[in-house]
Order: structure tokens, then sequence, then C-alpha cells
């Protein structure tokens, strides 16, 4: 992703999700006709077999899962760093997707806290959930890890970004689709984690490319042209 690009991603989302955030806040964060009755339809056809199959699924989106998945990241995007290297340059290559997903999360918990969307009722939840709603923390939370390991590899081994794109997007979308399937997020939740982590990673982008280059091993000078060193005459040839 370019820098131009990644500005324009960051610019476009984050605007979506304030629009997003300014229509429910006008409705009192009550939630629309549509995501009522998509919950409804949801806990109505919710046989024991897909229930636990969507608990699998959303468990990747909390808990050590994604950080273990940042973590990964930053080992694949050390590919990308020439060598020689060097030690301290290199553990800030690993760390940086596991320090970006983790100032994403207390962005996110600000503005959930801010917000105040209650969850759904408890008529509608296979599972227990606590907290506020909007915007959903395993969306968002699936989104930047997953879009972090994409921006590795397409760093590191830009023969397979394509694929490992397509594997991202199936897995943010599985476990922001299971938090509704669940009753325990309303559709627009989830809209707005994907928004909000889509911005957070499109910034990401431009920091890691930084750091990449912060991380580039220094040319060495010519011997006959060190640091400090006087500048030798030219012999002159005939």
């Amino acid at each position: 992703m370019s820098p131009r690009r990644s500005h324009t991603t960051a610019a476009v989302m984050a605007g979506l999700f304030v629009v997003l955030a300014v229509v429910l806040a006008t409705r009192g964060w009550a939630p629309f006709g549509f995501e009522t009755r998509t919950l409804a339809r949801s806990a109505a056809h919710r046989p024991p077999w897909a229930r636990e199959t969507a608990v699998v699924v959303t468990w990747f989106g909390t808990g050590v899962a994604p950080y273990v998945l940042a973590l990964a990241a930053g080992a694949v995007l050390l590919g990308a760093v020439p060598r020689p290297w060097e030690r301290r340059r290199t553990v800030v290559v690993v760390l940086a997707p596991l320090v970006w997903l983790g100032l994403g999360q207390l962005v996110r918990q600000g503005l959930m806290h801010g917000f105040g969307r209650p969850r759904p009722s408890g008529v509608y939840r296979a599972v227990s959930a606590s907290g506020f709603s909007f915007p959903s923390g395993h969306t968002f939370t699936s989104a930047v890890c997953a879009g972090l390991i994409a921006l590795a590899v397409a760093r590191a081994r830009p023969g397979l970004v394509r694929w490992v794109v397509a594997c991202a997007a199936v897995f943010a979308a599985a476990i922001g689709v299971s938090r509704v399937y669940l009753g325990v997020h309303w559709p627009l939740d989830v809209l707005g984690g994907w928004l909000l982590g889509t911005a957070w990673l499109a910034v990401g982008a431009l920091l890691l490319d930084r750091t990449l280059r912060w991380a580039a091993p220094r040319p060495l000078p010519d011997d006959d042209q060190a640091p400090g060193s006087p500048e030798l005459p030219h012999r002159r040839v005939g």
C-alpha cells in the first residue's frame, strides 16, 4: 500500500466511522429495525453445532490469539529488513505490530466507553458478554491483527500477498459475523469495528514502513574516505 493510498484509506474509513457514530448517537444509540430483526433471526436459527462453531471462530478475536498473530506479523516483517541486522533495531521491528495493536485497543476502549451503546438484550445472546457494544472489540481486534499479518507479508514475501490478504479478509469477516450470530453485538457495531480497524491499520502501514527504513543497515563509509580522514590527492596519470 503506497503512502498516498494509506492516507486516503485512513481518512475515508475514519470519516465513515465518524458518520456512523453520529447517526447512532442521534438515535440515542438505539438499534435500527433491521438490526433487531437480524438478531431475532440468528437466535431462531442457532442449532447446537452452529453455535459451537461460532464460539470457536469468535475465540480468535480476543484473549491471547490476536497478540500471538501480531508477534507473528513482526517476525515476518523482519524478513523485509536487509542484513546485517542490528539487534536493537530488529527488536523494534518485531514488536512494532504488537505495540500498534495494543495502542489500537486503548483507542477502541476509549471510544466504546465514550459512546456507551448498550449491548443487545440477553434474549438474543448465545454466550455471555459484558461492557458496551459500539464498536465491536472482537471485530476491531481481528481486523487489525489479520491486517498486520497481510502488511508484513506484503513487505517480506510479496508473491504471497494476494493469498494472505484473502485469508485475512475471511478471518476478520468470520469473526465479525460470529458476533452478530451469537447475539452479543448489533450489526452496526460490527461495521463500526471494521471501519475503525481498517483506518487504524492504514495508519499502521505508514508507521511500519518508517520503522523498516529506520531499521535498514546504514552504509559503511569507503575505506579511503572514512569520517575524519583527510582527502587523499589523486595521482595524475600521463
